[in-house]
Parts: structure tokens; sequence; C-alpha cells
């Protein structure tokens, strides 16, 4: 089946980016650049286990212990486990 047809089964839209709108990948963009910033371009990595671990560690400390502005300067876990919503 071609993702076209599972398109149109399910009655999705496809939302193609318009070529130089930087709107397209905000999401992403602000989520790949302190991950960049803050593990890869900090750290070598011989062997792909070394990198996921350190991804792995990353995630955990960002979600249980980093400050985020956007949510009051507490952490996700934090903010969701006070009952907070965006």
């Amino acid at each position: 089946m071609t993702p076209a047809a599972v398109f149109d089964a399910f009655d999705i839209k496809r939302s193609l980016p318009r070529k130089g709108d930087p709107y397209d990948n905000a999401v992403v963009e602000s989520t790949n650049r302190p991950l960049k910033k803050e593990l890869v371009y900090r750290n070598h990595y011989t062997t792909i286990e070394q990198l996921r671990h350190g991804l792995n560690d990353y995630v955990w400390w960002s979600d249980n212990q980093r400050l985020h502005s956007t949510l009051g300067y507490r952490s996700p876990k934090e903010f969701t486990e006070q009952g907070l919503v965006l």
C-alpha cells in the first residue's frame, strides 16, 4: 500500500512545507538546537552505544531537572506534577 493510499484511507491531509518558510520546522528546530549545543557539540562519541547512552541521559535530565523559562522556571516533570498546562 502506498503512503498516498494510507492517507486517503484515513482521510489524512498532507501538509508539505513551503520552501523557505521558517515556521514549518519551528518545533523541531527549537528541540534540536539545545540538543546539539548541550549534548552533541560538547562530547565526542566513538560508538553508537555511547551516543544512545548520552542521549538517554540528556532526555532524562531535560525532562526531570532542566528548568525551562516557558514553564515558569520549572522542569517539565515538576510542571505536569503540579497539574499545570500551557
